[in-house]
């Protein structure tokens, strides 16, 4: 793992926190407190189920293999995440990205597509 993040990776880890906050928030989660779960990202109100979570995607991230010519983790050939957290994340960027864009994040359409 890379001890500073690449400018890549902090936009990774900044779309993912933010739609992982606005996914505790509308599941309406108990027991949000706010957190910092990585030192470049700013503290979220998060349950600590969705803190776990987080803290694990950004592990994963940081130690992707393919920095160099990195996709998307949906066009990834290999998948870091075990199979419920790719099945959470699906849910959480799927869920996030509508009500992103609904309230005028027009610049989330790009990752949310692609």
């Amino acid at each position: 793992m890379p001890s500073e993040p690449t400018a890549q990776q902090q936009k990774d880890l900044k779309v993912l926190a933010k739609f992982t906050e606005v996914w505790c928030a509308g599941q309406q989660h108990t027991g949000q407190q706010p957190v910092i779960v990585y030192q470049g990202l700013q503290p979220l109100k998060l349950c600590p189920d969705c803190t776990a979570f987080l803290q694990y995607a950004v592990k994963k991230r940081l130690c992707c293999p393919f920095e160099a010519e990195k996709p998307t983790c949906r066009r990834c050939r290999i998948h870091c995440y075990a199979p419920q957290q790719r099945a959470l994340v699906k849910q959480i960027m799927a869920w996030s990205g509508k009500r992103m864009i609904l309230r005028g994040r027009l610049d989330y359409l790009w990752h949310y597509f692609f």
